[in-house]
């Protein structure tokens, strides 16, 4: 299993909050766990989940404009996979 914690901030725009809430659209098409937090948002699945995932927020975010991602994966269990 992988987990990733992610941070998206869309630049230059009005629309951060209309980008932030359409890329995390794409993870569900991707079929990846995620929890959306006030501030980020954890991901959890197999590697090649969380990797097409956080590509795929990448992706759509940047159809938009420039955007910055702020990333940080881990391999140790989450809380609630024990």
């Amino acid at each position: 299993m992988l987990s990733a914690e992610v941070s998206l901030y869309p630049q230059k725009t009005t629309r951060a909050s209309e980008i932030i809430n359409e890329s995390l659209q794409s993870l569900a098409q991707q079929g990846v766990n995620y929890q959306v937090g006030p501030i980020s948002t954890e991901i959890h699945g197999s590697e090649e989940q969380v990797w097409s995932g956080i590509r795929s927020l990448f992706n759509k975010a940047s159809s938009a404009g420039e955007v910055n991602m702020v990333v940080t994966f881990s391999n140790s269990a989450h809380k609630d996979q024990k």
